[in-house]
């Protein structure tokens, strides 16, 4: 300081120098920067730490020190590795690019301030005069723009460079994982703002823009890849972004033609008489709108028109499916207990699963009787747990028919899995593989409904355990960890994606879609198998009798 007195004020007041005032050693000071005394070069000197090409390194031998840093909660944590990924410092260390940005032309060298003071390169209102150093005519062309102007006007949500380019991971527009990418443009970057609820209504931005592209062909194009095809920058451009009633904005009727021509050569001026985000309502985008109407009503009486045909006409041959295998089937298959028992786990297990799912993905559109109503939700949540104690009624109530019944512990034996079965299922596959022309005799439960049968009492045990937990979750988390309850929460979901998955592939396809089915078995509700049916299988003691 008795020789730069200058630049030891400006370090005083700087966030290094104030913390070393502040006892705290591990602030930089000027040795830490500069070198030891006898060692110091002159900044043009390749060998000094302040070169150019050496200050990332120089400022990574604190910055990049885990240990050192974790106290401060600094933003970056490992600053040196995320700037070597950028395009600065691509430039910098790979292709040798003396004049590419370093960590002080964005931060300052002695004048380092945090980025919530005012004085800071990198406080918010300052990064464009920062950035525009280097990128002087890119800075006053954004300073004429629609976001430059906000900035200046003290609009605190009006984006800076580093909104859009990012801060330690400014990449090319041409890398993939860039956010100024073509296909990011779109998707991701320009939305942050233009499809938040908050700024849209606060500065009465049009509150569909990038809904109405999206839905696009633009945007569907966009979506699916393709980086050629118009995004938000194409049209609205990128530094120069103006207001579109602003005469040089390229968004401006009078100046469509031209931007769109850019794409499409000789689109004329005709393209100003029709919206570039259809909006059609009865006021905007008429004829797209009263299209739409027609359309609408066309695919709603011709369809609706079909598929009550059509549905009229399957009830009809279902019905007489029904009759003539209520006079053909003769043989017992299920009591009346059994399907009553059958009927009731159909129901709970449905309202189960709908009303579960309509939790996790409420905002499909299957989940709309919880969303359209005031209330909906809580209604959702008391309807499960109605249909959960339901539930482990049924499994009570099925445990002692096992056990405590004649006919239910003659089922519960029938039910055992046996060396058979798996030899059965081995000559299902040969069979159905075309290796064998034979096909197994099965016993009065075959390996298919025996595996569904078991796979629901382990279903049935693990969601009412985890489903209790859960429901008594205060009283759980007096005795267990939260991880333990976390835990129950996922085995819950997952299991009742498993078991809804099974019942869609495995039990509907038995017992509606096989060709032997086809288009049901109607043992569940009428008690009785033919003997067709019954020649399939082995007679057992309990179908003769």
């Amino acid at each position: 300081s008795q020789c730069h007195r200058i630049e030891s004020d400006i370090y005083n007041s700087s966030d290094h120098g104030v913390a070393l005032k502040a006892g705290i050693d591990e602030a930089a000071s000027c040795r830490d920067c500069h070198g030891e005394p006898h060692s110091i070069l002159d900044s043009r000197n390749k060998e000094s730490l302040v070169y150019r090409a050496n200050i990332p390194r120089t400022c990574a031998s604190c910055h990049e020190d885990q240990k050192k840093m974790a106290k401060y909660e600094l933003t970056e944590k490992m600053p040196f590795k995320s700037y070597s990924e950028t395009v600065h410092g691509k430039a910098l260390m790979q292709k040798g690019l003396i004049s590419a940005a370093v960590c002080t032309d964005c931060h300052g060298s002695h004048d380092l301030y945090s980025m919530a003071n005012p004085k800071s390169k990198i406080y918010r209102t300052n990064v464009p005069s920062t950035c525009g150093k280097c990128h002087e005519n890119v800075s006053k062309i954004y300073e004429r723009s629609v976001h430059g102007k906000a900035v200046l006007a003290g609009r605190r949500e009006a984006p800076v460079c580093i909104d859009c380019h990012g801060e330690h991971n400014i990449k090319s527009h041409n890398e993939p994982s860039s956010s100024v990418y073509p296909t990011a443009i779109s998707e991701k970057t320009c939305p942050r703002c233009h499809a938040s609820e908050t700024i849209i209504s606060k500065y009465r931005l049009p509150g569909n823009m990038v809904k109405t592209y999206m839905e696009s062909y633009h945007g569907l194009a966009s979506k699916s890849g393709s980086t050629t095809v118009a995004n938000c920058a194409s049209c609205h451009g990128v530094h120069d972004i103006l207001s579109a009633s602003d005469p040089n904005s390229s968004v401006n009727k009078a100046n469509l033609p031209q931007t769109c021509g850019k794409c499409h050569p000789g689109a004329g001026v005709r393209l100003a008489k029709g919206s570039v985000h259809v909006s059609p309502s009865a006021t905007r985008d008429r004829a797209v709108f009263y299209v739409t109407i027609f359309y609408i009503f066309l695919i709603v009486m011709t369809i609706g028109g079909m598929g009550v045909y059509v549905l009229l006409d399957y009830l009809a041959k279902l019905r007489e499916h029904y009759n003539r295998m209520r006079s053909e089937a003769k043989i017992l298959r299920w009591t009346f207990n059994e399907r009553l028992q059958h009927v009731l786990l159909l129901i709970t297990f449905t309202a189960l699963a709908y009303t579960g799912f309509a939790l996790r993905f409420s905002d499909t559109w299957w989940a709309f009787p919880f969303t359209v109503i005031k209330g909906g939700f809580d209604w959702r949540g008391i309807l499960h747990r109605v249909m959960a104690a339901l539930f482990c009624l049924l499994c009570a109530y099925h445990a002692w028919f096992m056990f405590f019944t004649r006919r239910g512990r003659i089922e519960c034996k029938a039910f055992l899995p046996k060396q058979k079965d798996f030899i059965d299922l081995y000559k299902m596959l040969m069979h159905n593989l075309g290796i064998s022309k034979d096909k197994p005799k099965f016993e009065r439960f075959n390996f298919i409904e025996k595996s569904e049968y078991w796979a629901l009492i382990w279903g049935a045990l693990i969601m009412v355990v985890t489903g209790m937990l859960l429901t008594f979750n205060n009283l759980a988390m007096r005795y267990l960890p939260k991880w333990l309850l976390d835990v129950a929460a996922t085995v819950h979901f997952y299991e009742a994606v498993l078991a809804t998955l099974a019942i869609l592939i495995w039990h509907l396809y038995f017992s509606i879609f096989s060709p032997d089915h086809y288009p049901m078995n109607w043992s569940w509700i009428i008690g009785r198998t033919t003997e067709d049916e019954r020649r399939e299988n082995d007679s057992s003691s309990d179908e003769k009798k």
